[in-house]
């Protein structure tokens, strides 16, 4: 089911709020702005990777993939009643999540017809109770909706170069191994080698040498 994020997006980058939904050949493209498709996924990018693949041999894509930072929780009884609770989730997301994604469209990405957009937004998620719940471990509730409430920044992403800035390497460090990637993101070193993964298969980084704390990286030339 499409949310009402997903639609709040389309209007947001479509020409006046209008041209969203256009039907091209086989395809339904979500907004057209001037001469650019526009295509808005709050899912994985694996589910729109053949599809783009192919616009791309024939037009401008951007491709809008909105990251969560913050989270509001609305909780109602049933669909339609009045809320009867809202917290912030502790939960707190950043442009880095966008690598979990790049590891399934690295076929893609990079494209000179490509601009790879990543807005972090801010949004309510509308909870309802769960109508059974069939296993111990399963959620109380079900998510109803999901709703934008601001966009925080946003990120162009056209070339490898931009993914190599998201990390914060300094540009003078002329080798470097994923250890070094996880201090400079905060993350655990198995995120880190994910992100050098991602770097490494778009041209961004290549394989320097080897040594004992494993594969050492400098920047692509």
């Amino acid at each position: 089911m499409e949310t009402s994020l997903h639609q709040q997006l389309k209007r947001c980058y479509a020409d006046d709020g209008g041209n969203t939904e256009v039907v091209m050949g086989r395809y339904r493209i979500d907004a057209v702005r001037g001469d650019e498709l526009i295509e808005v996924q709050c899912a994985s990018l694996s589910a729109i990777r053949d599809k783009c693949n192919d616009l791309l041999t024939r037009h401008s894509l951007r491709v809008v993939k909105p990251v969560i930072v913050r989270t509001r929780i609305a909780k109602a009884k049933k669909l339609g009643a009045p809320v009867t609770s809202r917290r912030l989730s502790p939960k707190r997301g950043s442009v880095l999540d966008i690598f979990d994604d790049l590891i399934y469209f690295i076929r893609v990405f990079p494209n000179p017809n490509l601009t790879l957009e990543v807005p972090l937004v801010h949004v309510e998620q509308l909870r309802l109770p769960a109508k059974k719940r069939r296993r111990r471990w399963h959620k109380d509730y079900k998510v109803q909706d999901v709703m934008l409430e601001s966009i925080e920044e946003t990120y162009e992403l056209r070339e490898p170069s931009h993914l190599l800035a998201l990390i914060g390497m300094a540009d003078e460090c002329e080798s470097f191994n994923t250890l070094d990637i996880a201090r400079a993101t905060d993350r655990p070193r198995w995120v880190a080698q994910q992100i050098a993964y991602v770097l490494r298969k778009t041209g961004a980084i290549e394989v320097a040498g080897r040594n004992r704390s494993g594969i050492v990286y400098r920047r692509a030339a």
